[in-house]
């Protein structure tokens, strides 16, 4: 029961929970615009 219960917290804290510093949205969803805009830049250079 514990393992559910951290695992269900785990999926709340990086897919459901809003952070106000990078605009009210999960972190997973950041990760996924901020990884392409790396690999650009670096093709750029």
């Amino acid at each position: 029961a514990v393992e559910y219960a951290t695992l269900e917290w785990v999926d709340w804290f990086n897919h459901r929970r809003l952070l106000e510093p990078i605009g009210n949205i999960p972190p997973a969803e950041a990760e996924e615009r901020y990884y392409p805009m790396t690999s650009t830049s670096a093709i750029v250079a």
